[in-house]
């Protein structure tokens, strides 16, 4: 197996991408992921990566040279957060559609104004229907062996979709943490070599992304949406592969002390260490709180998600992102659909927390899970409340 040292989370992410053995880096530096990027370059420039490195003039032209890049046949990374991820808004739906698995790493950060380069989950959230597999990691160490599960899954001729993994700007992207990273071999054995179906090679030409005209644009999406959703057997596949050749073993929803629990705590990313020591508290005072973290964002595991959260009878869900004038944060939403139809499902209460960097300690968690109490016996006033805002 792989040392265990103490590295900082993007420095470990940059050394996984370049144990993929990449071809192409396309980025543009943007606080917080421009470490990754940054080391990536000196792996390239020192010799240590054979590959090109493509500096451009903005994330726009970033994720457009990933598209080229990969449609050829190459293995492709790029980086970004925030107002970087928002400019390459309109690039974003076009690799799903062509079914280019371009691996990106986004380093969440809030989106301005007023400007924030602090953490919260807006950026992605805004790109919650681009149609690219979303993973979210708690830790260092997930968010490296997420970076080997990406490539291996999306470049799966099964799939054929880009992948995004996504580690929470600062609190996770800056902190220096025991990772262990595998032997080499571990990962040539986990990741094949990337053998595209189809590609750009001008001795065989083909057309990628032409006109869709209304006759056939519906068919078109009606394809890749169930291509989308047939993803998800192989991305839990992947992970029962990774177990066998790394030892760690992941799932779409984990679940924490939630054997008996009458109110849950949702959330996504590393927060939910944090709330683990608050449901260790409560458990301890005799409460029934437990946590159930998403991992898989897209496609949404919806019978994993249903079958964590049976028999809760109030589910507190801790939303990192703001969905203005909607019934509540973009998970909320999400959750309270799929929960719609379920016979015996539970009540949802949505809080509203840690935009912008904002702490979210233990404490305030004990304090959710407490309202979520209160909101068994008493209807909310509000779909949701933003919790912590100085009034």
């Amino acid at each position: 197996m792989g040392k265990r040292i103490a590295k900082e989370v993007s420095i470990a992410v940059a050394e996984a991408v370049k144990q993929c053995k990449v071809d192409v880096i396309a980025a543009y530096p943007i606080t917080p992921q421009t470490h990754i990027v940054e080391h990536l370059s000196e792996l390239v420039a020192n010799g240590e990566l054979d590959a090109e490195y493509i500096t451009v003039e903005s994330e726009h032209s970033a994720m457009s040279a990933c598209l080229g890049s990969v449609a050829t046949g190459a293995r492709t990374f790029t980086s970004t957060s925030s107002q970087g991820l928002a400019l390459m808004h309109e690039i974003l739906f076009i690799a799903p559609a062509l079914r280019l698995p371009v691996v990106m790493v986004v380093a969440n950060r809030a989106l301005s104004a007023p400007i924030s380069i602090w953490n919260d989950h807006g950026d992605i959230m805004a790109e919650r229907d681009i149609g690219w597999i979303q993973t979210f990691a708690e830790n260092g160490q997930e968010a490296v062996d997420l970076v080997y599960h990406a490539f291996r899954v999306a470049e799966d001729r099964r799939v054929m979709f880009p992948a995004i993994v996504n580690i929470d700007g600062f609190t996770l992207s800056h902190m220096i943490e025991p990772i262990e990273l595998p032997d080499q071999e571990q990962v040539d054995q986990y990741l094949p070599p990337f053998k595209p179906r189809y590609k750009l090679d001008p001795r065989k030409p083909i057309s990628m992304g032409p006109v869709g005209i209304p006759e056939i644009y519906m068919e078109a999406k009606k394809a890749q949406d169930e291509a989308f959703k047939n993803a998800y057997k192989v991305i839990v596949k992947a992970w029962d592969e990774f177990e066998k050749v790394f030892g760690r073993r992941y799932h779409p929803i984990e679940t924490y002390r939630m054997e008996d629990a009458e109110v849950a705590l949702l959330i996504m990313g590393s927060l939910a260490e944090t709330a683990m020591t608050a449901v260790d508290r409560m458990r301890e005072a005799g409460k029934r709180v437990g946590l159930v973290r998403i991992r898989l964002w897209r496609p949404f595991p919806l019978r994993d998600f249903v079958r964590a959260v049976k028999g809760v009878k109030m589910l507190a869900v801790i939303d990192r992102a703001l969905s203005p004038g909607a019934t509540g944060g973009p998970v909320a939403t999400e959750v309270r659909s799929a929960l719609y139809q379920v016979p015996g499902r539970p009540r949802v209460v949505n809080f509203i927390a840690g935009l912008g960097g904002r702490d979210v300690t233990v404490e305030d968690f004990e304090e959710m899970a407490d309202k979520a109490y209160f909101y068994m016996k008493k209807k909310p006033k509000e779909p949701y409340e933003m919790f912590g805002v100085k009034e």
